[in-house]
């Protein structure tokens, strides 16, 4: 992937192989309200938005710490939620942890509690957010560097009218102020409570979102949005019905690419691959689950092509109507179950006791769990199976050379499957018509470029019209592959010349303004590191595009240097004539794992290398020739964080 790996962690290490069958690779997307995306249907009389809380599995939502200024790649910007021990101190959470029983088990509202001074503004800001997160039900206040928190009125209320779960994730949609965002409240045959609920909201809420009452199947439930800026307070009904019909659904594959699936459902639906939105991209050679759109689609529709999906590898789940589409980016991370099989001490010469792999799997578990990992982009993010991987047709396309592209998207790879055979003779014939005849039916992108080149010919124009009929989400993920290539490799060279830690000139994540009820959560920015107060894990890498700053050390001469070796010195990172931009945003450099659990498991083979029976733990005089050992972890990452490289850090030969 690079010339160059570094670890953030020094451990001795073990090896180990992942993604032996489909199923110990299972991945779970987490939607924008913080719950892992629904795997069972979801009743048809109870309508969603695909941002509603999962009220099967209420979370504490996380807030990831990628700052964007793009909604193709990355997550808006927001701080890492700390530990209320470590930012508040362990005796001052203590307290505020009996203050909320105390309000929970009806004592006066009136009560403040004050959490101390903090002079510090970024600190107050921490401060401020993540009691709100933690705690949706309290109100914090500021006076002077004092922060001091008490019961919330507005929730009182709300708790009043509707459910303690309703009012939890009320709460914390508003505080997360994502734009084009909704929360649907639970179904009510109540029109005088349901008034009474607008009402309250009007009133309380009403400069910050909208409502209104829909009946679907029978059910009326109220909708709230937030407001848009420079839009009318108020949709008409007209605007209502001239609404496109979109169903959302949770979309289960394995062994299968998020854009093949697409684009086969995209065939058997007779829609565009480009009526469907998504979150994010999962991985191929695993079992994933996310979160989908579909355009002009119904959901009877989608629910009749389900068994004909089943015998592609596709599960539909949670199918209902939305208002709107996902956007890229719109999640909170994803969730992993993972197995490591075969463990084996790195270095070993002879029988070695299970007992000792296993001290060494733990230490190396819980190292990385505390030092975190260097963030890089997984390999998988540029095709690691293929000759031409993404970034370099991206390089191309930036380049605005529509020919080299088409030809390196075309290079074949080693084989002599239909796909390989199509391409090889596009690329010696140059005639697309008669490449299109050999393409797979199943290769849509492939067919939809030939189809093009087929109409407008082979030359910079019939290229360039090729690039524009594959979907603008698959037109600027090569882009965004070579912006990856190069974060990989100033992560690298970061950490060779400046070590592991805060240096001048870094560019680190700043919160600002105060964490009030009235303030404006998404007030992030990046900043240029003056002095030395900030945290390691605070500094982060631009992301090249025509938006982003460079650290003023040596890191910025650096991407200067690196972006000229390809020819990009004057790039201004927008392709016109394919309609792509690319503003860029700043990525951390360190990752964690969030909600780690793991296990090691002793098995045994039944002679002919199919392991069956688990082995106790006990009897740690067995060794490695007789009982085999995996490692199971179940955790999190931020989004654009991968678990490939997470395991790396923890294991040293994947």
């Amino acid at each position: 992937m690079m010339a160059s790996v570094y670890f953030m962690s020094k451990h001795e290490g073990f090896t180990g192989s992942i993604k032996n069958f489909t199923r110990d690779f299972v991945v779970t997307e987490i939607d924008i309200s913080g719950n892992q995306v629904s795997k069972s249907t979801i009743s048809e009389d109870v309508p969603r938005s695909f941002v509603e809380k999962t009220r099967e599995s209420v979370k504490e939502p996380d807030v990831s710490p990628i700052i964007q200024k793009t909604e193709q790649d990355c997550n808006s910007p927001s701080p890492e939620i700390l530990d209320l021990a470590v930012i508040l101190s362990q005796g001052i959470s203590d307290k505020l942890e009996q203050f909320v029983s105390s309000l929970k088990n009806g004592f006066s509202s009136d009560q403040e509690l004050s959490l101390g001074s903090f002079t510090d503004k970024h600190q107050r800001a921490n401060v401020h957010r993540t009691v709100k997160l933690r705690f949706p039900f309290l109100m914090t206040t500021t006076n002077q560097c004092e922060i001091k928190v008490k019961e919330s009125q507005d929730y009182k209320e709300l708790k009043q009218l509707v459910s303690e779960e309703e009012a939890d994730a009320f709460f914390r949609f508003t505080d997360a102020k994502v734009s084009g965002s909704s929360y649907t409240f639970l179904p009510d045959d109540s029109k005088e409570h349901r008034t009474a609920v607008h009402r309250f909201l009007s009133r309380r809420f009403g400069k910050l979102v909208e409502t209104k009452s829909f009946t679907d199947q029978g059910k009326t439930s109220i909708s709230v949005r937030l407001r848009e800026r420079g839009k009318p307070k108020k949709r008409t009904a007209e605007d209502c019905r001239q609404e496109d019909i979109y169903t959302a659904f949770t979309l289960c594959k394995e062994n299968l690419e998020t854009l093949e699936a697409i684009s086969y459902m995209a065939t058997e639906l007779g829609v565009l691959p480009s009526d469907f939105t998504y979150a994010g991209i999962k991985d191929k050679r695993a079992i994933t689950y996310q979160s989908m759109v579909v355009k002009k689609v119904s959901p009877e529709r989608l629910k009749e092509k389900a068994a004909e999906f089943e015998r592609k590898g596709i599960q539909l789940f949670a199918v209902r109507s939305v208002s709107e589409p996902l956007k890229l980016g719109r999640l909170r991370g994803n969730h992993f179950d993972i197995v490591v099989r075969g463990i084996k001490p790195h270095i070993y010469d002879g029988p070695v006791p299970l007992a000792y792999t296993e001290d060494l799997v733990k230490a190396a578990v819980e190292m990385v769990k505390n030092t975190g990992f260097v963030n890089y982009y997984g390999p998988q993010r540029f095709g690691i199976t293929q000759r031409v991987q993404s970034d370099q047709i991206g390089l191309a396309l930036l380049k605005e050379d529509m020919v080299s592209a088409v030809h390196l998207f075309f290079t074949p790879d080693k084989g002599d499957e239909p796909q390989n055979q199509a391409k090889r003779h596009f690329l010696e014939t140059g005639n697309a018509k008669e490449a299109l005849l050999l393409m797979p039916e199943s290769k849509a992108r492939e067919r939809l470029m030939l189809r093009a080149m087929n109409r407008y010919g082979t030359g910079p124009d019939g290229c360039a019209q090729a690039w524009l009929s594959l979907p603008h989400s698959t037109r600027i993920f090569y882009l965004h592959s070579y912006c990856s290539r190069v974060w990989n490799e100033a992560v690298a060279h970061r950490l060779s010349i400046l070590g592991h830690s805060v240096k001048q000139g870094d560019l680190v994540q700043e919160v600002t303004g105060t964490m009030d009820d009235n303030a404006d959560t998404s007030s992030n920015q990046v900043i240029l590191h003056i002095h030395n107060t900030f945290l390691w894990w605070s500094v982060l890498l631009p992301m090249p595009g025509n938006t982003v700053k460079y650290p003023e050390n040596a890191m910025g001469a650096w991407y200067r240097e690196r972006l000229s070796k390809d020819g990009l010195e004057s790039c201004r990172f927008r392709v016109n004539s394919l309609k792509l931009n690319v503003p860029g945003c700043y990525r951390p450099l360190l990752a964690f794992p969030r909600n780690l659990d793991y296990r090691l498991q002793r098995e045994q083979e039944d002679g002919v290398g199919n392991c069956t029976e688990a082995v106790d733990e006990g009897g740690n005089d067995k060794t490695e020739d007789q009982v085999k050992l995996n490692l199971t972890l179940n955790f999190d990452l931020f989004p654009s964080c991968y678990a490939t490289v997470y395991l790396r850090e923890c294991v040293t030969n994947l």
